[in-house]
């Protein structure tokens, strides 16, 4: 008998979502479990491998049908599956592969920094469809990235592959950054970068604003303000569109990708943001990388799951 299903799963600070697939890639049933982190993790893995034995028992599903389980991880995850170190599950040194290998008995066990892992799933089946050459950036609190060259994730040689986020965008930087430095990207064009921009402006400048009533102001606030055409929330929008559109220029100088994906929840402004960053990327592009295509992310909470099974089954281009 053949393989006929794959699972996919997607390990959170709170929640691991977990997907089943059919060998065809199809999403058969997703769901959750808590991820529970006492005792350094040591639940983790054990508890997914139980979701998986009880969902099989469900339906009936022989293990010699599945294919496999591949797995994103919140934090840097070397070639070999070994995780280096993960604060957010209390993880060391981990090696996931092996463990969930003797845990479930399945033939394949693949495992990715989750944001790459979520790139691999845009690629596939949302945003990055069609290409094989992608720039994923993720905007959230902070921000996060992933490259893909010919249809295979670049992790590095040290599991940092794809942290744009760190990326130096500005030398004139005097707050320090999360991982210590100063002047990187994520304090510019996260959800946190978005605010302190906005409060800058409002302390520094008189520009009327909605913003001046707004408590407590999000970057949800800033870009419908900016929708709705108030002079200074646009200002902040093109600030942060100009430092992407430079950033995404420096990216694509040296990877060179056929698009790029933007994902996270400060990608849910739309259009006025893709907008403002590729048109600020045509100013700094090198004029052969100037084509390179803007999208949304697509797959929403779900790009992960997608990513981790396509690592098992690789063979599906649809």
């Amino acid at each position: 008998m053949g393989y006929q299903y794959a699972y996919g799963i997607d390990i959170g600070g709170t929640t691991v979502k977990i997907g089943l697939f059919t060998a065809q890639g199809e999403l058969e049933k997703k769901w959750e479990i808590p991820t529970r982190r006492e005792e350094n993790g040591a639940y983790i893995l054990p508890d997914i491998a139980e979701a998986i034995r009880q969902e099989n028992e469900s339906r009936n599903i022989d293990s010699s049908a599945v294919a496999g389980i591949g797995i994103g991880v919140p934090g840097p995850v070397l070639r070999d599956g070994v995780v280096n170190h993960c604060a957010n599950l209390g993880w060391g040194v981990k090696d996931i592969v092996k463990e969930m290998t003797e845990l479930t008995g399945v033939p394949a066990v693949r495992a990715g920094n989750d944001a790459n892992v979520a790139a691999l799933g845009e690629m596939w089946k949302g945003g990055g469809k069609g290409h094989t050459n992608l720039v994923m950036v993720t905007l959230g609190t902070g921000v996060g990235g992933a490259v893909i060259i010919d249809g295979k994730i670049i992790p590095g040689s040290f599991g940092a592959g794809g942290e744009i986020g760190h990326m130096r965008v500005r030398t004139d930087e005097h707050i320090l950054c999360g991982c210590g430095k100063k002047g990187h990207l994520e304090q510019y064009a996260s959800a946190t970068g978005v605010v302190r921009k906005a409060k800058e402006m409002l302390s520094e400048t008189d520009i009327p604003s909605v913003l001046r009533d707004v408590p407590n102001v999000g970057s949800k606030d800033v870009f419908d303000a900016a929708k709705a055409g108030d002079e200074l929330a646009l200002s902040i929008v093109d600030f942060v569109g100009d430092t992407l559109g430079a950033a995404m220029a420096v990216i694509s100088s040296v990877v060179d990708p056929e698009i790029f994906v933007f994902g996270g929840g400060v990608s849910k402004a739309g259009a006025i943001l893709i907008d403002t960053v590729k048109k600020h990327f045509a100013e700094y592009a090198f004029h052969a990388s100037e084509k390179a295509e803007f999208e949304l992310a697509k797959l929403g909470n779900d790009a992960g799951m997608y990513g981790a099974v396509k690592m098992i089954l690789p063979e599906l281009q649809d």
